[in-house]
């Protein structure tokens, strides 16, 4: 049985860690390694670094920093940021990245999402959708973090990235993000009913309750998450337990995964 995750993101723009309120990140709140450190011992499923900068700033990935990160990683990590060639996701992975998220690239290189996911598997390809809801009610995809709008429909553009090859789909409401309002439900029914891959929530999460509707009533198979970790008492432990709760299956605690083999 498919078992649900819950994962941390955690936005970096170097050298810091940032709180983003609608894509607008400004807010340092710490360090990247004491933060994964943390996350270590919190029952996470997965981790999400998200090098925010390194795209408007065209420039690759710290691949070095990112390797020293990796080390005292012990969780699967998902590192997306500047992602614009095989050369890339091969350098990223050799760094310790068991995931590369490709978002920008995409729209302009397709072709990217279908090669990578051919050299190195698609369970190791997760793409991005940043999208933001219009006048009319609609949704536009946008790239280089929220700052252009393409000519995409989320939906649409979902179903070629799995068709390309994506593993996995990240969907984030660009108005949402940071907010704690809610995900916005439609948008990820919107995504999960038109493919078939595993598709993570992202963006306003501010409750369980949230991350529960997403998985049960949305159809996600994860839930990603920043403030509400950062900002109030709320844990991933939590999160799983009550999730388990209301008869979501999810990966088991390692406390309690310990307790069973004593």
């Amino acid at each position: 049985m498919l078992k649900h995750r819950v994962i941390p993101t955690l936005l970096w723009k170097p050298p810091g860690l940032v709180k983003g309120v609608a894509f607008d990140s400004w807010r340092t709140i710490g360090a990247v390694l004491p933060a994964i450190k943390v996350y270590n011992m919190r029952d996470v499923d997965e981790l999400i670094l998200l090098d925010i900068a390194a795209t408007q700033e065209q420039r690759a990935p710290d691949y070095e920093e990112l390797a020293l990160l990796t080390a005292e990683c012990f969780v699967p990590l998902t590192v997306g940021g500047g992602v614009t060639s095989v050369e890339v996701i091969r350098e990223l992975l050799k760094a310790g990245a068991d995931k590369v998220v490709i978002n920008s690239a995409a729209f302009d290189m397709p072709e990217l999402i279908e090669e990578a996911s051919r050299r190195f598997g698609k369970q190791c390809i997760v793409a991005s959708i940043d999208a933001r809801r219009q006048e009319d009610g609609s949704w536009r995809c946008y790239s280089h973090a929220g700052s252009r709008a393409t000519e995409r429909e989320p939906g649409e553009w979902a179903t070629q990235l799995e068709h390309l090859g994506a593993g996995e789909i990240i969907i984030t409401s660009i108005e949402r993000d940071g907010s704690m309002l809610g995900y916005d439900r439609d948008l990820i029914s919107a995504i999960t009913r038109a493919v078939d891959i595993p598709v993570i929530a992202s963006g306003g999460a501010g409750s369980i309750d949230d991350m529960i509707a997403a998985i049960k009533d949305c159809k996600a198979s994860a839930v990603a998450a920043a403030s509400i970790y950062q900002f109030t008492e709320v844990t991933p432990a939590q999160v799983k337990l009550a999730m388990a709760q209301a008869g979501i299956p999810v990966r088991k605690q390692l406390r309690q995964q310990l307790q069973e083999e004593i």
